[in-house]
């Protein structure tokens, strides 16, 4: 991969870490109108966003510290199970129940701190 081609994709990294963070905040500033409209408990919300948060920071940190190749893949498998689970959560709304909320904003607490531990635990780029 050329420089200028890494030097792209590690804009586009920090973007995805900045709209977790972004995500983050609005799902810990708006938790309880976010909860009620979602039909999800607070808690989760709260949590949510606190993994969220964390996420992207990391996702920001790490991004000179790891390889692009990385992340790109981390990327992929993330954005992957967020729309298995939006499409998920959906699914189960439009069948009347009423745990589609929980389906999606569930993931945004545990995908992103997955997340965060393999770009942790990734081999430092070269």
């Amino acid at each position: 991969m050329t420089s200028a081609a890494a030097g792209a994709r590690r804009v586009g990294i920090i973007g995805d870490g900045v709209f977790k963070v972004l995500l983050g905040v609005i799902f810990l500033v708006g938790a309880v109108w976010l909860g009620h409209l979602l039909g999800v408990p607070v808690w989760l919300l709260a949590v949510s966003g606190a993994a969220l948060l964390v996420s992207g920071v990391i996702e920001i940190r790490y991004v000179h510290r790891r390889m692009v190749r990385t992340y790109m893949r981390l990327m992929v498998v993330y954005d992957s199970g967020w729309m298995l689970a939006t499409l998920a959560g959906l699914l189960v709304a439009w069948r009347g129940g009423g745990a589609g909320g929980e389906v999606w904003v569930g993931y945004q607490a545990a995908a992103p701190v997955v997340l965060a531990a393999l770009l942790v635990a990734a081999a430092p780029s070269r």
